[in-house]
C-alpha cells in the first residue's frame, strides 16, 4: 500500500464510522423509550425540548383556518361594514355626570330615554357615574341639530335627576373625521414600510416578504373580527392596531433570527431541507412564543373583563378588545403563517431543490427532530463543525437520550447524515 493510499483509506474508514454513528443517533426509539417518552405530559416536554411537531408539513390546515376567518370577516365587512366611532364619521356627543345620591341608570334605560329624538344612538356608562350618548347629526341642518340637541339635553338631565347646565355636548364634522382616517392609514403604509425595510437589510427579503404577509393576516383578521360582532372602531383601536402589528413582528424575528442561525450548520450543509430546519426552529422557540403571547394577553384580558366589565371602565373596552383580538392573530401567525410561509418562498430556490433531490434519491428516512436531537445530531459530527477529526466515542454517545427521542406518531421532518459535509471539512484541512 503507498502512502498516498493509506490516509484515503483512513479518510474512508472515519466516513464510515461516522456514517454509522448517525445512523444510530437516527434509530427508531425502542419500546422502552417509547413508554417513558409517553410518560412525560405534553407541557413537561415542550419546556424540555422535546417537541417535534411538523409545522409546515401541516400548513394547509393553518392556511385553511385562517382563510376561513378572513371570508367570513371579509363578507360581514361587505355586508355591515365597520361600526365606525365618530372621530372617524363625524357626529355629535352629550355626556352628563350622575350625582350622589342618586342612581347610575342602566344603559338600556339611557337607550330608551333618547331614542325619540336620536336613530341609532350609542349610549355608553364611563367609569360607572357618567352617562355618554353618541349620535351621527352630520345630515341635518345646523337648525335641525340645535332642536335635536336641547331634546336630549332635557331627557338626559331628567334620567339622571340633575339639571341641564351639567350636561356637556361636543360635535365632530365628517371633514375632521376624514382627516382622522387619513392620517390612519398614512402611519399604517408608513409601518409597513419600516418593517419590510428592516427585515430585508436585517435579513433577508423573503423573511420580510414573509412577516409582510403575517402582518396583513393579522389586519386581516382583526378587521374582519370587528365586522362580525360589530366593535366600534376609535382612535384607541387604531393605536391597539399599530400595538399589535408590533408584536407579532416581534415574534416573527425572534422565530427568523433562531432560522438563520440553523441555516448554516442544517440547511445551507445539506444535512436537511429548509422545511425540515424550519420546523427545527419553531420547536426550538415554541415554548417562548407561547410565554411570551400569555404573558401579553394575561393583562390586557384583565383591563377588558376586569376594568371594563366589572369595574364598568368602558372606555378601556375599545382598545381592550384590539389587543386581545390582535395578540391572538399575531401569536397564531407568528407561528402558523409566517414560517411556513417562509419555507414555501426558500424550498424553490436551487439550491434547497437540489437538497431536497439528494435527499431523496438517498433514502433518508424520516425521523422526530426536537432541539434536544438537534443538539445531540450535532456533536454526532463534530468535524463537519470544527474541521478535525475528532471522534465521538461510540455509538451510545451518537445516539439520543431517552427524553430526546420521539414518542410514536410524533411528526417527522427529514435531515440529512451529517458525514455529507463531515469529509470536506477534513479535505480542507489536508490541503
Amino acid at each position: 500500500m503507498t502512502g498516498i493510499d493509506a490516509p484515503a483509506n483512513q479518510e474512508e474508514q472515519e466516513e464510515q464510522e461516522e456514517q454509522a454513528e448517525f445512523d444510530a443517533a437516527l434509530a427508531p426509539p425502542t419500546p422502552a423509550e417509547v413508554r417513558e417518552r409517553a410518560r412525560i405530559g405534553p407541557f413537561r416536554r415542550l419546556y424540555r425540548g422535546l417537541t417535534a411537531f411538523d409545522f409546515v408539513g401541516r400548513r394547509r390546515i393553518w392556511f385553511g383556518i385562517s382563510a376561513l376567518i378572513i371570508i367570513i370577516g371579509m363578507s360581514a365587512l361587505g355586508i355591515k361594514g365597520l361600526n365606525l366611532g365618530i372621530d372617524f364619521k363625524g357626529g355629535s356627543t352629550w355626556t352628563v355626570p350622575v350625582l350622589a345620591p342618586n342612581p347610575t341608570p342602566s344603559q338600556q334605560s339611557a337607550v330608551n330615554a333618547v331614542s325619540p329624538y336620536l336613530s341609532q344612538p350609542i349610549v355608553e356608562i364611563l367609569g360607572g357615574r357618567t352617562v355618554q350618548v353618541q349620535a351621527d347629526l352630520n345630515g341635518l341642518s345646523a337648525k335641525q341639530r340645535a332642536s335635536i340637541t336641547i331634546k336630549v339635553i332635557s331627557a338626559l338631565a331628567k334620567l339622571v335627576h340633575t339639571g341641564s347646565s351639567n350636561v356637556t355636548t361636543g360635535f365632530v364634522g365628517p371633514s375632521w373625521g376624514g382627516q382622522i382616517t387619513q392620517k390612519a392609514l398614512q402611519a399604517l403604509i408608513a409601518f409597513f414600510i419600516a418593517v419590510v425595510a428592516y427585515i430585508s437589510l436585517r435579513f433577508e427579503p423573503k423573511m420580510a416578504l414573509a412577516a409582510f404577509i403575517a402582518m396583513l393576516h393579522d389586519l386581516a383578521v382583526t378587521i374582519g373580527i370587528y365586522a362580525i360582532f360589530g366593535f366600534q372602531v376609535t382612535p384607541d383601536t387604531v393605536i391597539a392596531i399599530l400595538t399589535i402589528l408590533g408584536y407579532s413582528l416581534y415574534d416573527t424575528v425572534v422565530v427568523f433570527d433562531r432560522v438563520r442561525d440553523n441555516t448554516k450548520p442544517f440547511a445551507a450543509a445539506g444535512r436537511m431541507t429548509y422545511s425540515a430546519m424550519v420546523n427545527l426552529s419553531m420547536n426550538q422557540t415554541l415554548a417562548r412564543s407561547i410565554n411570551t403571547s400569555m404573558v401579553a394577553i394575561l393583562p390586557v384580558l384583565s383591563v377588558l373583563l376586569i376594568g371594563a366589565q366589572l369595574l364598568g371602565a368602558t372606555t378601556l373596552q375599545n382598545y381592550g378588545v384590539a389587543l386581545t383580538v390582535g395578540l391572538l392573530s399575531g401569536a397564531y401567525s407568528s407561528i402558523f403563517i409566517a414560517s411556513p410561509l417562509l419555507a414555501i418562498l426558500k424550498e424553490r430556490e436551487s439550491k434547497y431543490v437540489a437538497i431536497r433531490k439528494r435527499l431523496i434519491s438517498k433514502g433518508e428516512r424520516s425521523v422526530s427532530f426536537s432541539a434536544q436531537d438537534a443538539a445531540t445530531l450535532s456533536m454526532s459530527a463534530p468535524s463537519a463543525r470544527t474541521g478535525s477529526s475528532a471522534r465521538t466515542t461510540g455509538r451510545s454517545s451518537a445516539r439520543p437520550s431517552t427524553e430526546s427521542r420521539p414518542a410514536a406518531g410524533a411528526s417527522t421532518v427529514t435531515p440529512q447524515s451529517a458525514p455529507a459535509i463531515a469529509p470536506r471539512a477534513r479535505k480542507q484541512k489536508k490541503r
